[in-house]
C-alpha cells in the first residue's frame, strides 16, 4: 500500500472514532435525513451537525441530495457503513 492510501484509511478510522459522527451515521443507516432532522433526533445544535456532515462528506462517507431548499443526507459508502455495523455488533457481543 502506498502512503496516500494508508493516510486516507487512517482518516476514515479517525472519522469513525468520534461518538457524534457514529450517531449521525447510525441514524443515516435508518433513513435519509436533513440537518434539522438529525439535530432534533440527536438533541444537538444544527451548526454542530452541519460541521460533522461536512467532514463526513469530504471523506465520501455521506452524500447529499437537494430538494428545493432542503438538503438530505444519506450514506455514500456501503463498505464503511458495513464496517460500522459490524463494529457495533462486535461491541454488543463483547460487552
Amino acid at each position: 500500500m502506498d502512503d496516500q492510501l494508508i493516510e486516507h484509511t487512517s482518516q476514515i478510522f479517525k472519522a469513525l472514532s468520534d461518538p457524534t459522527r457514529i450517531k449521525i451515521l447510525q441514524l443515516l443507516l435508518l433513513k435519509e435525513c436533513s440537518v434539522n432532522e438529525i439535530a432534533k433526533q440527536l438533541n444537538m445544535n444544527q451548526s454542530t451537525i452541519s460541521h460533522q456532515l461536512k467532514y463526513l462528506k469530504q471523506l465520501h462517507l455521506v452524500k447529499k441530495r437537494r430538494e428545493k431548499t432542503m438538503l438530505y443526507y444519506s450514506p455514500d459508502d456501503d463498505h464503511v457503513m458495513n464496517l460500522l455495523e459490524q463494529t457495533i455488533e462486535h461491541t454488543k457481543h463483547t460487552r
